[in-house]
């Protein structure tokens, strides 16, 4: 199975002989592995048929809260999944309020609703939240980068398997039913209103998990760079680029498009962001499938 593979040389990695730049190609690594949970929790959440722009409010939402929780004096690992159960439940707050909406509309609440996120953070007390200035975050795992890789990894695997206990249970019917039309899923009998608060619930509390991450790695955030429009923006196009309603797909894509962003930055320097659109837009054009397309020509059947 590819995806087992790829988990198994991403586990590997950190023991390759890597030479003087190993702590660089470390950190690539790591943010690859985020890149990738904040693209699989997009991605389940598009099964249900909502396409959300907040997903950099609950990336924020995890890396504040899990600084503040520090703060407070709860150790690392019970800050951790405590900041996610709170970006959940915000999630669930945000569900129910934009439920009427879709399409366009949904992404349009959704958005918004990131942006007043990071305003209240913003005018917070800088002796709270640190204000528009920022916020320093003890580093994780005291630093060592090999252990934060592995916790990264773990993060990934993790979503991995929420993933696929999402395609391979009846939530995949239902998501399914809800994306093709909800009235139609109404008559079938499945719930819209549960399904929809939990495909958000599921999807934001693995992408507050990718923000902790951050946060720890990075030892200082501010409103500006974590609420960023291009976190919420780098998840859609990661999965379409992968491929939509796949576990494989969203986690390759972030792979693919991580390396190939570091690569292009290191060799045309300045004009590296125009070119990485140039490739992103053309792969979109001639896969429009992603790269999970190329597996279908191929092999027919569902994918994983």
């Amino acid at each position: 199975m590819p995806l087992l593979g790829f988990l198994l040389l991403a586990a590997l990695f950190p023991f390759l002989p890597l030479g003087s730049r190993a702590e660089f190609l470390l950190q690539i690594a790591f943010f690859t592995l985020v890149a990738g949970i904040m693209a699989l929790s997009w991605d389940i959440l598009a099964r249900s048929g909502q396409v959300s722009l907040a997903h950099a409010a609950f990336y924020g939402l995890g890396a504040y809260g899990y600084a503040l929780l520090l703060k407070a004096g709860l150790p690392w690992l019970l800050a951790m999944p405590v900041a996610a159960l709170l970006a959940g439940g915000v999630s669930l707050i945000l569900g129910a309020v934009t439920m009427r909406l879709s399409g366009m509309y949904f992404a349009i609440a959704t958005l918004a609703f990131t942006e007043v996120v990071r305003t209240i953070i913003q005018n917070l007390p800088e002796s709270v939240a640190g204000g528009a200035t920022g916020l320093l975050v003890p580093a994780l795992l005291g630093g060592n980068s090999r252990a934060q890789y592995f916790l990264a990894w773990g993060l990934l695997a993790f979503t991995v398997l929420v993933s696929l206990a999402v395609r391979l249970t009846r939530l995949h019917f239902a998501f399914a039913a809800i994306r093709q039309g909800e009235e139609t899923a109404r008559v079938l009998g499945v719930s819209i209103v549960r399904f929809k608060l939990l495909a958000f619930f599921i999807s934001s509390c693995l992408a507050a998990l990718a923000g902790v991450l951050y946060a720890g790695k990075t030892f200082f955030i501010n409103p500006l760079e974590t609420f960023s429009l291009a976190n919420s923006i780098a998840p859609l196009t990661t999965s379409i680029f992968g491929g939509l309603y796949t576990t494989l797909g969203p986690v390759l894509g972030a792979t693919v498009l991580r390396v190939a962003e570091e690569l292009l930055h290191n060799s045309v320097k300045n004009g590296y962001l125009v070119v990485y659109g140039l490739v992103l837009m053309l792969s979109i054009l001639w896969l429009p499938r992603g790269l999970m397309g190329l597996r279908r020509n191929k092999k027919h059947g569902g994918d994983l």
